[in-house]
């Protein structure tokens, strides 16, 4: 199981997560979005049907229904209803479920210093389980990797 860590210093997740969410969906996948709560997922969605009039990116909620239809999944619940490869994982939330996706990507708030201690703590936590780690930090021009292992 891949984990990549994506460190957040440019833009807040809500300016970054349509970006990622465009690469899954051009790759082919499908993807699970985890929030921490309930009101956080509806705001993420509101926020996926507004942040470009030209491009979209289907999803769904709860609220909307039809989880086995919908190639983007926004829930605060630890679960896969669309049979997706790819989990991401934003709010510092995590997982128990990962053996269900191929690959995970953590999204956290690199200006948060509480943020960031909590993803080193997820990341020493994925390196004990024997998961291999991507550490990509974000710039101005993009992602760049900053290292990985496993």
């Amino acid at each position: 199981m891949r984990v990549d860590f994506y460190h957040l210093q440019a833009s807040p997740v809500e300016m970054a997560l349509p970006q990622l969410l465009a690469r899954v969906l051009q790759a082919g996948h499908r993807a699970v979005v985890m929030a921490g709560s309930e009101d956080r997922v509806e705001a993420l969605a509101n926020h996926l049907w507004t942040y470009d009039p030209v491009t979209w990116l289907p999803h769904g909620t709860l609220k909307d229904g039809f989880a086995e239809d919908q190639p983007i999944w926004l829930t605060d619940r630890d679960e896969n209803p669309n049979a997706a490869r790819m989990l991401i994982l934003t709010d510092g939330m995590t997982s128990s479920r990962l053996a269900d996706f191929d690959r995970c990507l953590d999204v956290f708030d690199g200006n948060s210093l509480h943020a960031t201690a909590a993803a080193r703590e997820r990341w020493s936590l994925a390196k004990a389980a024997g998961h291999e780690l991507h550490y990509w930090q974000q710039t101005d021009a993009g992602w760049k990797e900053q290292g990985a292992s496993g």
